[in-house]
């Protein structure tokens, strides 16, 4: 039986994949989707930060630059 948290962790990894594809594509209005009203631990947004930088988009940049940090 799969507990609640591996459901929720499971939904994370899926998260963050899309959100990393979404980076990689440029597409900005999913990524703005996918990040409403989310913190992101700092070592994940460094990681998005250096994604963001290979695409050399800079509304994409500007987007995870803004995502807060979680607490």
């Amino acid at each position: 039986m799969e507990t609640d948290n591996t459901h929720k962790h499971n939904q994370s990894i899926a998260n963050f994949a899309a959100i990393k594809t979404a980076i990689v594509n440029n597409e900005a209005a999913l990524l703005k989707e996918l990040l409403a009203n989310q913190a992101i631990p700092e070592l994940e947004k460094s990681y998005l930060i250096d994604l963001a930088g290979l695409s050399n988009d800079p509304a994409i940049l500007k987007i995870i630059k803004d995502i807060p940090l979680e607490k």
